[in-house]
């Protein structure tokens, strides 16, 4: 699960010193950011625009408070018809009617005219305050929710708002509750009265954007007093099991590092990597370009993965698993024996299914799940329409010290060569981040092609520096040495043009 991801990051010295009490809001990834959920028996202002999921983030709050810790809720909503509200969050997996009718949800739906709240001249809320304790009481409500209260508010004199906002969060207070209270994005305040932030213990802001057509929802820590916090960015998805935040957090993380080693499947490869093979826990790039054979080489350790009777879970996002399980047997592996064992797991998703940080959320719960031995991404490039390089570098990096943490050898293919570096040097980055870089090349000579295949670097190990001619057949690939001759390169029996020596000089 996602709380495992983080169970490593360091908690500041004054959480342990002058711990503030929190509210747990058992939502997966956010107590982890909060280092333990809401400000206990104060306001929080859940900030965001139309659709970034406040509303749900709020009544998941209120029902994990009497599910996970038998903690009654108030839900009062100033929009949304209760009914509807209840229609609404029933398709994400909420029985409101039959918490409601156990009195452990208070659920209302409130309508205070203006002529109500509107006395002497001057603006009261005291309609409110009545309101709100009578639902309290109602279910010995410990958890509150306003949403959204600028409705309430819209149309009141800004000059006595501050004052009004001050009264009421202060009255939350004394009533001894967690609440949460709902605001619509503003500009350029965060709200749209500009007034909440200013008075809320803890500001929370999210938001849903669209980039390159996906879209994404961000949630942001602004402000939280009393405790330290996480400041980032971080992404969040709102499924049939809830609201889930990725912490993407590596900080702290000092991963064991193994000394075992383990086959890439393939003999010759080994060989070139001090005749061991890879380190377990380690991560691994095969890169080139297409056809130059980087699935047979990940296929072929998926395989030996497998034959040792241990999982392998293969995330495909060129190839669907069938079509990877014919292919395959054109060079004389049959994956379909360890997929129907149970040995070998896809996850298969086009890239544009989702942003990035999605996939590899779905991609973890696959290992919370079976807890593979190794991990195949076939082709990471194939993501990196999602966003900016820099964004994927991160995200990736991120991602490998997740797995690193769990000793999982995990094998990246893209289409990276020299001279997609040498265009945009943002590529060496990711194969930069990697223990062991394996470059495959598709070389020209005579009017045919050749594969080359040499290590770039391997980390911690001798490994190799030559280049070999990479054949492939019906037996699976194999490694024959290449020889340079003046300034040719002899590959086979194929005398190869200078402009490909300069390119494989190491």
């Amino acid at each position: 699960m996602i709380n495992e991801q983080t169970q490593n990051i360091p908690k500041p010295n004054s959480l342990e010193k002058n711990h503030l009490p929190k509210s747990s809001t058992g939502i997966l990834g956010f107590d982890d950011i909060t280092f333990g959920g809401l400000p206990l028996n104060r306001p929080t202002l859940l900030a965001g625009g139309i659709g970034c999921g406040k509303t749900f983030m709020a009544m998941e709050y209120i029902v994990n408070g009497v599910k996970l810790y038998n903690e009654p809720g108030v839900f009062m909503t100033f929009e949304e018809k209760s009914d509807e509200l209840v229609a609404n969050v029933s398709n994400l997996g909420y029985d409101l009617h039959k918490l409601i009718d156990e009195k452990k949800i208070y659920l209302e739906h409130l309508e205070i005219a203006h002529n109500i709240i509107k006395s002497a001249g001057s603006y009261k809320i005291e309609g409110l305050f009545v309101h709100l304790e009578q639902a309290i009481n109602h279910v010995n409500a410990k958890r509150v929710v306003l949403d959204s209260l600028d409705t309430l508010f819209a149309n009141i004199d800004k000059q006595i708002l501050r004052t009004e906002f001050k009264r009421l969060f202060n009255w939350l207070k004394e009533k001894n509750v967690t609440a949460i209270v709902t605001a619509e994005s503003g500009d350029p305040f965060l709200t749209r009265l500009g007034l909440e932030e200013l008075v809320a213990d803890c500001v929370i802001e999210l938001n849903n954007r669209v980039v390159n057509q996906i879209a994404i929802r961000r949630l942001r820590i602004i402000k939280y007093r009393g405790s330290p916090h996480a400041s980032n960015e971080y992404p969040f998805i709102i499924d049939d099991k809830g609201m889930t935040v990725y912490p993407i957090i590596s900080q702290g993380i000092d991963p064991i590092s193994s000394e075992k080693r383990i086959s890439s499947g393939n003999k010759q490869l080994d060989e070139l990597l001090g005749n061991k093979g890879f380190f377990l826990g380690s991560s691994i790039l095969v890169s080139g370009t297409a056809g130059t054979g980087k699935t047979s080489i990940t296929s072929t350790f998926a395989n030996e993965i497998c034959s040792s009777k241990n999982r392998c879970l293969y995330c495909a996002f060129e190839e669907s698993p069938s079509q990877l399980i014919r292919n395959m047997k054109s060079i004389g592996l049959d994956l379909s024996a360890h997929y129907h064992s149970n040995l070998l797991h896809f996850y298969f998703a086009r890239p544009t299914l989702q942003n990035l940080e999605l996939h590899f959320m779905a991609i973890k719960e696959m290992i919370e799940k079976i807890k593979p031995y190794a991990i195949i991404l076939d082709p990471i490039t194939n993501l990196m329409t999602e966003g900016p390089n820099s964004d994927i570098r991160s995200m990736l990096t991120r991602f490998v010290d997740y797995l690193k943490t769990k000793q999982l050898t995990v094998m990246f293919t893209a289409a990276i060569t020299i001279g997609t570096i040498q265009r945009n040097p943002s590529d060496e980055g990711i194969s930069s981040m990697v223990d062991t870089w394996i470059m495959l090349d598709d070389i020209e000579s005579d009017g045919e092609r050749a594969k080359t295949l040499y290590v770039m670097k391997s980390r911690g190990m001798s490994h190799s520096k030559n280049i070999r001619e990479m054949l492939i057949s019906e037996k699976g690939y194999s490694l024959l040495p290449v020889k340079i001759s003046g300034k040719e390169l002899l590959v086979g029996s194929k005398r190869v043009p200078a402009k490909y020596k300069d390119e494989f000089a190491m």
